[in-house]
């Protein structure tokens, strides 16, 4: 008996196999031209001395030199390690901060009140607007040393207020308080996250004698833990990343004294204002490297401080 022919099926195989790949050929275009190319180029130009007008000139590990060590061959950039020292203590401060903002006023609209719809949306907005140059602007002038805040404390009696942004002391904690107040979406993930929390657990606690405070930590922060770590590691990459504020506040130049020389904004400068594209390159992959190890970090103590439902 002759055998069947298997050809037909194979041909329907291939063909499905084929007509997948045509649908992923857009997104592997722009994968490959608008990820994978200019990652690899950006790695070379690391390498090299590079002002945008000439071809790039091989200097091998020269700008990690500049930045990390110098030598008697390379001078030490000393503001460098100045705008990651300011970016690591942004991001310290505001993100924490933030979250545990986001996670109060979560609480707060968990309830059920009238017009909580309407509250949800208003307490959204600043996270809409917060990163805009308009807002910026603003915050400047309410910080500025004739400003509403300053006019607002010698109401209330402060005689001399400083000028928030002009002062080195101050000028950080301008930005802070903007980060920290732009906490819109970390709380909507928080919001989401409390209404998945079975209510038979607090009424159970509640017939066990625990209090409002108890169940929080008890209930609460558990039940929490992996929407608080995945708040946790987007908003410190962002806050890695921050820049337009920097920019607006500080009027370009990370002062004073560089107190805001945020290391997003010392590489903006040194690739498109001071034209060392090669070391601006070097910086973003420095950059690259410190996010991933801090991220790596962050899922290794999730081990033990984040329980998920199956555990």
């Amino acid at each position: 008996m002759r055998k069947k022919s298997t050809m037909p099926g194979i041909k329907a195989v291939l063909y499905e196999q084929a007509s997948s790949y045509a649908f992923l050929i857009p997104w592997l275009l722009g994968f490959f031209a608008l990820t994978v190319y200019p990652m690899t180029f950006s790695l070379y130009l690391s390498f090299t001395d590079y002002n945008i007008l000439e071809a790039p000139r091989w200097v091998g590990i020269k700008n990690y030199f500049v930045m990390f060590s110098g030598n008697e061959r390379y001078i030490h950039d000393g503001r460098f390690l100045n705008s990651l020292f300011v970016t690591l203590h942004f991001v310290f401060v505001s993100v924490p901060v933030k979250l545990m903002f986001a996670l109060l006023v979560a609480v707060l609209m968990n309830q059920k009140l009238k017009l909580i719809s309407l509250y949800r949306t208003v307490y959204y907005i600043p996270t809409l607007l917060g990163g805009s140059v308009a807002i910026s602007v603003l915050w400047r002038r309410l910080f500025s040393g004739d400003g509403v805040i300053n006019a607002i404390l010698r109401t209330i009696g402060y005689a001399d207020p400083p000028s928030w942004i002009s002062t080195p002391e101050y000028a950080l904690g301008t930005l802070i308080i903007l980060a920290v107040w732009q906490f819109g979406s970390p709380m909507i993930i928080f919001l989401a996250g409390l209404k998945q929390i079975p209510h038979e657990y607090y009424e159970a606690a509640s017939v066990d004698g625990a209090g409002k405070m108890r169940q929080f930590f008890h209930i609460t922060l558990p039940a929490l833990s992996p929407i608080i770590f995945f708040n946790l590691v987007m908003q410190m990459i962002s806050a890695f990343q921050a820049f337009t504020q920097a920019y607006i506040i500080s009027g370009g130049n990370g002062g004073p004294v560089d107190s805001t020389m945020f290391y997003s904004l010392y590489l903006y400068l040194h690739g498109f204002a001071w034209g060392h594209m090669g070391y601006a390159a070097a910086m973003a992959w420095v950059l690259l490297v410190i996010i991933a190890v801090l991220t790596a970090v962050t899922f290794k103590i999730s081990n033990y401080m984040v329980s998920y439902e199956g555990d």
